[in-house]
């Protein structure tokens, strides 16, 4: 039978249950799903903001938005577009209904066990499509999905889920918008413009340095590849700045340390206020990096 099984609503920042239906199914691979589904609500922040799982007889669909994330399992043949308004619908209600503040400051589990409630009505709402009355919504959403469709997650993205893999990058089947992030701010552009600086003036260093090598060849070439990735290191974080990237962070601190690194090579070519400028630059890139984040989810300022 197509329906909706279990739903819960999630903190992104940390994976906190704040509410969730109530549910008396004791089936085996249901339960195997809601083990995926917890284990996945502390990670969301790792993939899109629309995304659909499957996982055995069922299908387990997420969104998260301001911070919080909204969960569901249904059975493998309920419509995608059903399930997408019965998460839009959740997400709606709980916004009107609650306020960040209040949601950031929660330390207890399923402190807001009373929207479990609304989520009881919904989910039987949806379970009896024929009642539903959002055929306009219905429409919208399909028209979304069409030009925007959920990640499809793939079976590598369930093991590093459930601590099996190691792999950071995840594989999604489809085509599908990269993650979009926070507006950028000024400050943000005016690092962005300042490291293509920095990478223009390694690239023309390091194509001098190429030309003293093909007249003296007592130069040594290691600077040019200093001079390179340089250059590499600080297109690259005007990238990580422009585009979401899985382990963003974590990427810009090591363009940072390459930076640094290739900085101390060059201190007898460079004087100190131009190493100084440099690595300067790098790290004011960097915690511009660190500040913008997906739409969505609260600034993480762990590595």
């Amino acid at each position: 039978m197509s329906m909706v099984l279990f739903a819960s609503v999630v903190r992104v920042e940390d994976g906190l249950p704040l509410s969730a239906s109530t549910d008396y199914e004791q089936e085996k691979d249901l339960q195997e799903t809601k083990r995926h589904l917890k284990g996945l609500s502390k990670k969301l922040n790792q993939f899109p903001d629309r995304c659909t799982l499957k996982s055995g007889p069922y299908n387990v669909n997420f969104i998260y938005s301001l911070g919080v994330g909204y969960l569901m399992v249904c059975s493998g043949n309920y419509p995608n577009v059903l399930a997408f308004c019965f998460l839009d619908e959740l997400q709606k209600e709980f916004i009107i209904t609650y306020d960040s503040k209040r949601i950031s400051s929660a330390v207890r589990p399923y402190s807001f066990i009373e929207f479990d409630t609304f989520i009881q009505k919904t989910k039987q709402r949806y379970n009896s499509p024929r009642s539903l009355s959002t055929k306009i919504n219905l429409a919208d959403m399909q028209t979304e999905i069409k030009l925007r469709p959920p990640y499809q997650l793939s079976p590598e993205d369930l093991q590093a889920i459930n601590g099996f893999s190691v792999r950071a990058a995840s594989k999604y089947k489809g085509i599908a918008p990269t993650q979009m992030l926070e507006p950028a701010t000024l400050p943000g552009i005016v690092s962005c413009v300042l490291s293509i600086l920095c990478g223009g003036l390694n690239l023309l260093r390091g194509v001098h340095a190429i030309e003293s090598i093909l007249q003296n060849d007592d130069e040594d070439f290691n600077y040019v590849i200093a001079f390179f990735l340089g250059t590499a290191a600080c297109l690259y974080q005007c990238y990580l700045f422009a585009y979401f990237s899985i382990w963003r962070n974590s990427k810009s601190f090591l363009a940072f340390a390459l930076i640094c690194l290739s900085n101390m090579y060059l201190y007898e070519l460079r004087n100190v206020w131009q190493i100084l400028f440099h690595v300067a630059v790098g790290a004011f890139m960097t915690l511009q990096i660190r500040l913008r984040q997906p739409l969505g989810k609260a600034p993480d300022y762990n590595v």
